[in-house]
Formats: structure tokens, C-alpha cells, sequence
């Protein structure tokens, strides 16, 4: 297990919160103006925007987890697989730091 769970979570955390921060502007709207961006561009520009949104929904989904994990750790049952009560192989959470389940429940 991790020496430090929290420490370790919160700073995934930050990370993905920098991350959806750095590319706000990839997920704005593309504006449709033919004079400065050709239709190949603008599709482009399109498909550019759609990943960084798949992304940023992985990424909300990700820290939804983290905070799920921090929530254990506050509650002292981190590490400890939430289908079967059994102790995760702390292998698997240096894998995941956030992993709720056991690899037979998982």
C-alpha cells in the first residue's frame, strides 16, 4: 500500500484538476467564421474539442473516485475491498490508488 494514501490521492487529484484547467479552451465552442478557418480546419478544430471533452468527462470521473478513495481513508477503510470486506493486495493499489474492490470483485 502506498506510504501515504492521502498525500498520494489529493496529488492525483491536483494533477487532474490542472489537467481539465490547462485545456478549458480545447472544449469551448468552435465558432464558425469561413474568412479565418477553412471547413477541413473548423473539423478539425471540432474533433480537437469533442476529445478534449471525452477527456475531461474520464477525468471527472476519475477524481470522483479519488474523492470516493479519501472518503475511506477518513473513514479508515481504505484498502479494504467494499464488495467482500477483504484487504486489497497492495499491489493493486499502487496500480490504482483509488481501487474500491479486491481483483475477485472487481
Amino acid at each position: 500500500m502506498a506510504q501515504d494514501p492521502r498525500a498520494s490521492l489529493l496529488a492525483l487529484k491536483a494533477e487532474l484538476l490542472a489537467l481539465s484547467e490547462a485545456s478549458t479552451g480545447d472544449r469551448e465552442p468552435v465558432e464558425l467564421d469561413q474568412q479565418s478557418i477553412g471547413r477541413l480546419s473548423r473539423l478539425d478544430s471540432m474533433q480537437v474539442q469533442a476529445m478534449a471533452r471525452a477527456s475531461d468527462v474520464r477525468r471527472i470521473q476519475e477524481i470522483r473516485r479519488i474523492e470516493a478513495a479519501l472518503k475511506r481513508v477518513d473513514e479508515d477503510e481504505y484498502g479494504w475491498c467494499v464488495e467482500c470486506g477483504e484487504a486489497i493486495d497492495p499491489k493493486r493499489l499502487e496500480i490504482d490508488l483509488a481501487a474500491a474492490r479486491c481483483a475477485g470483485c472487481a
